[in-house]
């Protein structure tokens, strides 16, 4: 069923440096409810900076950023509890089991025990990791790490879902089943996605493209390469 509380951004002239480096350069931004954003960029892009922004994990240097339910602006105060942000860092606990971290997490969004099972039951099984629930996170595979990273942010079923570069060092097949879970979960959030993998932009909607802390492209993959006349988006940077 879709969500119906699905909530867009619009970002205008964010600016960020980080010790000496400009990290964002008046960045102006819009994306729009219920699609999968890509911030698409090279490595020191600016793709994270951005992405902790947007999760209030930073504050700009200058500029202002706007979440909205539908027309209406939602107060910096209930925003939080709608947003749901995965690190590129390792952030589980290497002695914890899969299900003791699902717990954990069902602690701090105060759970009910009803809605946890049926959660956990439902989001283990979306990621193939039904067998492994009494496995600790230190021995998972990378791909499966990630996973478990995913449905533990998702168990408060959040509107705005912030990944950033979930794939990265992830091999090629659990790089699929992580964009299948996006896909998924698309129509029940706005998932903004960070990637250095130039392939990715092509499953996004809409991709947001930086280079050098600003912003060089943002529209949709096939629009993004008929401006640039390029094949292919990676052809964007040698423009």
């Amino acid at each position: 069923m879709a969500n119906n509380n699905l909530i867009s951004l619009s970002l205008t002239k964010i600016s960020k440096k980080m010790l000496a480096t400009q990290a964002l350069s008046e960045i102006s931004l819009n994306f729009e409810a219920g699609k999968i954003h890509g911030i698409i960029g090279p490595d020191g892009a600016g793709k994270t900076t951005l992405i902790r922004v947007m999760a209030g994990l930073l504050k700009a240097d200058s500029g202002n950023i706007g979440y909205f339910e539908s027309d209406k602006q939602i107060p910096d105060n209930l925003i939080r509890k709608r947003i749901a942000y995965l690190p590129q860092e390792q952030s589980l606990y290497a002695d914890l089991s899969c299900m003791e971290h699902l717990e954990f997490f069902s602690n701090i969004y105060n759970m009910t025990k009803k809605d946890f099972k049926e959660k956990s039951t439902k989001l283990l099984e979306m990621v193939g990791l039904s067998q492994f629930a009494d496995r600790k996170a230190g021995n998972l595979s990378g791909g499966m790490y990630k996973k478990l990273g995913v449905i533990c942010v998702l168990l408060n079923n959040p509107d705005l879902l912030l990944l950033d570069e979930p794939t990265i060092g992830v091999d090629p097949l659990s790089r699929r089943d992580l964009w299948n879970l996006i896909y998924g979960i698309s129509n029940e959030m706005t998932v903004i996605c960070s990637t250095s993998y130039m392939d990715e932009a092509e499953k996004c909607n809409k991709v947001h493209i930086l280079n050098e802390g600003k912003v060089i492209a943002s529209d949709s993959p096939d629009n993004v390469k008929k401006q640039f006349n390029v094949k292919k988006i990676e052809e964007v940077f040698l423009v």
